[in-house]
């Protein structure tokens, strides 16, 4: 059973969901996207893969849904450091893991499976996003910028990283998937008009390297895949198939199957 618990890190509370499993079980661990993004339309997609016998676990980084902190001050590393932090602290410590995230935390999933080694025996990345090693400890927003305003000007140092041609090539990222050799599932909607082809291509073919891969399709789909399979229940499903195959863990068929 799911529940709601909050989780104290570095002067933030992070609002948390978790529960379920068994001994031996893996835990799935859902990470959301940026902007507005949040654990509340990742809880159907939780509650999927609890309904398998995995435990669950998803939270809202700090300016996000429910938890403390400023969008502004968060940044990819602190995004990975808060991740780390729940899990270690909710999740048993030899528990295998499976890391699924949305958008930016396609980034995060890279880093944690880099962090955690051969607990990760899955990932699962929807229409995922990676970035340049340099803009990796970069607030979002500069401290230091007096007022938000439009134009080039106003960008954040993080912003001008990001937004540099081609500089998601220097992801330091794609050298940890290229080396993963556990199940993968790459989401691919259709129509994404956030995360360019060329980062997906790349994605997928680091992920082809060595991992047991596979490419779900979603023709269908836009980029905000948290809200097509909070929606969607077959493809939803579907996704928890494609995560769980040949897992060597307790896990249950779908409802019906």
């Amino acid at each position: 059973m799911l529940s709601s618990f909050t989780h104290d890190h570095d002067g933030e509370r992070l609002s948390c969901v978790g529960g379920g499993g068994g001994d031996g079980a893996a835990t799935a661990v859902l990470l959301h996207g940026a902007g507005n993004g949040s654990k509340e339309r990742l809880l159907p997609l939780l509650g999927e893969f609890a309904a398998r016998g995995c435990a669950g676990l998803a939270f809202d980084f700090s300016g996000h849904g429910e938890s403390t902190g400023t969008l502004g001050g968060l940044s990819l590393r602190l995004r990975f450091e808060q991740a780390v932090s729940v899990i270690d602290t909710t999740v048993p410590a030899d528990a295998p893991l499976i890391l699924a995230g949305f958008s930016m935390s396609g980034q995060t999933v890279a880093d944690l499976a880099r962090h955690y080694g051969r607990r990760a025996v899955a990932l699962v990345l929807c229409a995922p996003a990676v970035y340049a090693a340099e803009a990796w400890p970069l607030p979002f927003e500069d401290p230091e910028s007096p007022s938000r305003q439009d134009g080039p000007e106003a960008e954040s140092r993080f912003s001008r990283i990001i937004r540099s041609p081609d500089s998601w090539r220097r992801a330091p990222a794609f050298d940890v998937l290229r080396e993963y050799e556990g199940r993968a599932v790459l989401a691919v909607p259709a129509e994404d008009t956030i995360v360019p082809p060329a980062v997906t291509e790349a994605v997928a073919d680091a992920l082809a390297a060595r991992s047991d891969f596979t490419r779900f399709e979603l023709p269908d789909a836009d980029h905000l895949l948290g809200l097509w399979f909070r929606d969607h229940a077959e493809d939803r499903r579907r996704l928890v198939d494609l995560a769980l195959s040949g897992l060597g863990v307790p896990v249950r068929p779908a409802a019906g199957a």
